[in-house]
């Protein structure tokens, strides 16, 4: 990745963790989706401030075995799907307004 990228959660979906899956659906089509416990981690971590690649490597590299270049990479293409869903908001700049999305329930 080369320009810096900055991930937030929407606040209208409905989230609950079920073991170590996060369950998502978006409010704008009722998808679901189903995220593993690296994906859910990132997720989790959204908070629109701080740059992708500092969460990739926060809340994916430093618990997993994984490269970072990898990483990266699958992190950004699972977040752009995402997006397209209306569950995250992908930006260049910080998310100032993200402090509204609501945390999944145990």
């Amino acid at each position: 990745m080369s320009a810096a990228r900055y991930v937030a959660r929407e606040s209208r979906v409905a989230a609950r963790m079920i073991g170590d899956e996060l369950m998502i659906m978006a409010g704008t089509d009722s998808t679901l989706f189903t995220l593993n416990a690296t994906a859910a981690a990132l997720w989790q971590a959204a908070d629109g401030i701080t740059p992708l690649a500092e969460l990739v490597r926060e809340c994916i590299c430093a618990r997993f075995e994984v490269e970072e270049s990898v990483a990266q990479q699958d992190a950004l293409d699972v977040l752009e799907n995402l997006a397209r869903h209306g569950i995250v908001r992908l930006s260049e700049t910080p998310i100032e307004d993200a402090g509204s999305a609501q945390e999944p329930h145990p």
